[in-house]
């Protein structure tokens, strides 16, 4: 494993024997008793700081790989998206209940690897301690959120109460694993696998056809066995992501897993310099549960089933991606900024940079995501909206000029629905050898490239063939 985390010192549990023993954890004789996160950094401050720094903690970074921005800081704190739009202010965290008293939401929060308190800038004892260690590293590990004696909210373990409880779930400390990382990462957006669409809670236990990676059938890898970097920084970006936190260390299939050229046939290994490797071996998406593949905030009615307001939604499943070039940089739409449309008149979220000219771009698979937002009418800049609080009232106005109101400290604005659209790299349900792309599923009338859009006349196979003739 690359990861050097808290874990470093940390080996894994001994595997259950065939006698039923039960598994053993580095910290069963070290955690006499578990006092919040501040048991952890009595021995483990520096991977506290390192961890402080990282976007997991932060929520936004240098973005080095975006072309139109000089490496400021931005990320998922600063920057407005086309699902739930942005986390802070009242998005945060909270309760929001409807009328029979439902509980609609808890906050973006729910999802950070802290206790409740926005990332601030500077480390503090306080930072420091409001960083959850144990949602990335202990097994069984549930939280939930409680009101504070200052009328504030705090996401405490669910057994804070029981201590020899508490002690049983923070000795169980390992590296984190796939059903550590989905806790979030397969719920992100709104619900089950609707924001990425290929990080599925299946992913917890796949079948082999369904990621021959993460398969126990397979190779059984973890999350980290990838993304795992050093001093809590993740390698790998989305083209979709604005900040990089490894981008002296960034991540490939080949290169490191496999070579150039892997498949010991001339013709398909040819492929590798214009086409990576997800291309071919991640057929479609959403194989288990259908995905979010627009969301309109314009378009609201009352779910009776779900007791709240919420917005339309178009939810596919076994989608096939869509392709395009990337060289690893992109566009990403920066806030206060005015908004650029694509041919189409969409207003462009996210976009892969490259093209057929560009030696260091390859062909990728992308999902790409419509939705719809409010722009201002004369600054052109793109608006969040305060969805949590909406979910309780519906009124889609006021939670627009709530939002501007907290994100850009503007009042009385006028506004319009436009349509967006946002390019996300397809990088995970990897199926084996024997399942992926044949040469026909694109070499072909009718196939799954757009050859065009991608900068070619036709079918660079046929016109190679006409050109033999």
């Amino acid at each position: 494993m690359r990861i050097k985390t808290l874990a470093t010192l940390v080996i894994l549990g001994i595997a259950a024997s065939s006698t039923g023993a039960a598994a053993e954890y580095s910290h069963e004789k070290h955690v006499k008793e578990y006092k919040g996160t501040r048991t952890c950094i009595k021995c483990h401050r520096d991977e506290a700081e390192n961890f402080f720094h990282s976007q997991h903690y932060q929520w936004q970074g240098a973005t080095p790989d975006l072309v139109n921005t000089d490496g400021e800081r931005f990320g998922k704190l600063s920057m407005v998206n086309d699902f739930c739009t942005n986390p802070s202010g009242p998005q945060w965290i909270g309760e929001v209940k409807n009328a029979e008293g439902k509980v609609l939401a808890k906050g973006c929060s729910k999802c950070h690897a802290g206790l409740g308190k926005v990332p601030g800038d500077e480390v503090t004892k306080q930072e420091l301690e409001n960083i959850d260690c144990l949602i990335c590293h202990t097994s069984g590990y549930r939280r939930d959120l409680y009101a504070t004696e200052d009328g504030g909210w705090e996401w405490k373990p669910i057994l804070w109460k029981n201590q020899e409880g508490m002690n049983s779930v923070a000795r169980r400390i390992s590296q984190p694993t796939r059903t550590m990382c989905l806790r979030c990462h397969a719920a992100s957006g709104g619900g089950p696998n609707f924001k990425r669409g290929d990080i599925e809670y299946a992913l917890k236990d796949p079948p082999r056809d369904f990621d021959v990676h993460m398969s126990a059938d397979g190779h059984d890898m973890d999350c980290v066995a990838c993304h795992g970097g050093d001093k809590h920084r993740v390698r790998g970006r989305g083209s979709d992501l604005a900040a990089t936190d490894s981008p002296e260390n960034p991540l490939s299939c080949s290169g490191e897993c496999h070579s150039e050229t892997p498949h010991e046939v001339a013709a398909i290994d040819s492929h590798t310099d214009r086409v990576y490797c997800t291309t071919c071996h991640i057929p479609t998406f959403a194989k288990d549960e259908p995905t979010d593949m627009r969301r309109d905030w314009s378009d609201i009615h009352f779910s009776e089933e779900k007791g709240k307001y919420t917005y339309a939604v178009e939810l596919q499943q076994n989608v096939v991606p869509e392709y395009a070039w990337f060289n690893g940089a992109s566009f990403s739409q920066v806030p206060g900024k005015a908004v650029t449309h694509d041919d189409e008149g969409n207003v462009i979220i996210s976009l892969p940079d490259g093209s057929r000219a560009d030696p260091d771009a390859r062909i990728h698979a992308f999902k790409v995501h419509a939705g719809r937002l409010p722009i201002l009418d004369d600054r052109k800049w793109l608006v969040p909206i305060a969805t949590e609080e909406f979910y309780a009232h519906g009124d889609i106005d006021r939670a627009v000029r709530e939002a501007a109101h907290l994100f850009y400290g503007l009042d009385d604005i006028q506004y319009s629905w436009s349509d967006t659209i946002r390019y996300m790299g397809i990088f995970h349900e990897v199926t084996p050898k024997e399942d992926a792309l044949g040469c026909l599923d694109c070499h072909r009338p009718g196939g799954r490239m757009d050859w065009q859009a991608l900068g070619y006349d036709g079918d660079p196979l046929e016109e190679r063939l006409q050109a033999s003739r």
